[in-house]
């Protein structure tokens, strides 16, 4: 499993709209080949941060987003409203167990 976090800071006024943008590809991302989940977070410690965490059942599924139309889309709306590169964290992990 690929997990991969994704920390970037907006203009206070502009996280609202970055948000909106995330939410608005959440449905197509998640119906991808190999995807486990996708959610956008805004931070409760300040008004710009935002934080998005994804799940992908294996390195190739998360390499085919990475190349993937929505992808290109997602960084060519966010790009213009980060105040500085966005940071992210990747991770090869293995589910021990989900709990309901």
């Amino acid at each position: 499993m690929i997990i991969a976090i994704v920390d970037f800071d907006t203009a206070a006024a502009d996280r609202v709209a970055a948000l909106a943008h995330l939410d608005s590809v959440c449905d197509e991302v998640r119906a991808m080949p190999g995807n486990v989940a996708f959610r956008a977070y805004a931070s409760r410690e300040d008004e710009t941060r935002v934080t998005v965490i994804h799940e992908w059942d294996d390195e190739e599924s998360f390499v085919g987003y990475l190349k993937s139309d929505s992808f290109a889309r997602s960084g060519e709306m966010l790009q213009p409203m980060m105040a500085g590169a966005p940071v992210s964290r990747r991770f090869r992990a293995e589910s021990l167990e989900t709990v309901a």
